[in-house]
C-alpha cells in the first residue's frame, strides 16, 4: 500500500502532493475549531497506537501480508480531519525514519491513506448508522474499515497507472483481490480496537450522522 521511491513520474507526485497539502490544510482549519488543548493529547495516544499496530503484520494469502491501515478507527473515533492528522505524522515517521514509502511518493501516502480513507470511512460508517439495526455500529465500524482500505488500494493502482508504472488492468484486479482479504482483517481488527480505545481513552464513535460533519472527540 505504501508506495514506494521511483514509482511515479513527476506529474503524479506533484499532483498528488499538491493535493494532499491542499487537504491537510483545510484539517488543520477543522481541527482548531473543532479539538481544544484538553482534547490534543488523545490524538497523541491516537497516533501511537496506530503507529505501533501498524508495525504487526497478519498473513493474508499466498505469502503476502498485510498490516493495520487504521483510516476508519481513527475516523470513527476522532472524525476525519483529525484521522488525517492522525494518520499523516504515522506516515512521515514511517517514511523518514523506517523507510516505509518512499520521500517523492509521500504526497500519493497521504493522499490514499490519511486523506481519502478516512472520509470513505465515514461515508460509510454514516451510510450503515442511518438503518439502525441491532448491531449497526460494529457492521458500520467493520464496512467502513473494508472500504477504506478498498479505497486505498484503488487510489495507489490509479497513480501506478498514470506514472505508466503499470497497466491499470494488469495492477487492479490484484490489487483489489488482495486487500479485499486485507481488508477483512482490517475491520475485524477495526472492531476490536474501536471497542478497546475508545474505552481506554474514554471516547465514543465520533464519526456525525450528519455526512457533512467532521467529528471529534468530547
Amino acid at each position: 500500500m505504501h508506495i514506494p521511491d521511483g514509482f511515479l513520474d513527476a506529474k503524479t507526485v506533484v499532483a498528488t502532493a499538491a493535493a494532499s497539502a491542499f487537504a491537510l490544510k483545510h484539517n488543520m482549519a477543522k481541527v482548531k475549531e473543532e479539538l481544544n488543548e484538553r482534547e490534543l493529547p488523545a490524538l497523541g495516544v491516537m497516533a501511537a497506537f496506530i503507529f505501533a499496530a501498524q508495525m504487526v503484520n497478519f498473513p493474508v494469502m499466498a505469502g503476502t501480508s498485510g498490516h493495520l491501515l487504521g483510516a476508519a478507527l481513527a475516523a470513527v473515533l476522532v472524525g476525519p480531519y483529525s484521522a488525517g492528522l492522525i494518520l499523516t505524522t504515522v506516515l512521515i515517521v514511517q517514511c523518514l525514519f523506517f523507510q516505509d514509502g518512499g520521500l517523492t511518493a509521500l504526497g500519493a501516502n497521504i493522499l490514499n491513506i490519511a486523506v481519502a480513507a478516512p472520509f470513505v470511512a465515514q461515508f460509510v460508517y454514516n451510510a450503515v448508522r442511518k438503518f439502525n439495526f441491532a448491531g449497526s455500529g460494529t457492521a458500520a465500524t467493520f464496512l467502513s474499515a473494508w472500504f477504506s482500505v478498498m479505497a486505498a488500494a484503488f487510489l495507489t493502482s490509479a497513480e501506478l497507472a498514470l506514472s505508466g508504472t503499470v497497466r491499470l488492468g494488469a495492477v487492479l484486479t490484484p490489487m483489489m483481490i488482495v486487500h479485499a482479504v486485507i481488508g477483512i482483517g482490517e475491520g475485524l481488527i477495526t472492531c476490536a480496537a474501536v471497542a478497546y480505545v475508545g474505552r481506554v481513552l474514554n471516547l465514543k464513535a465520533k464519526v456525525s450522522m450528519n455526512p457533512d460533519a467532521g467529528g471529534g472527540v468530547n
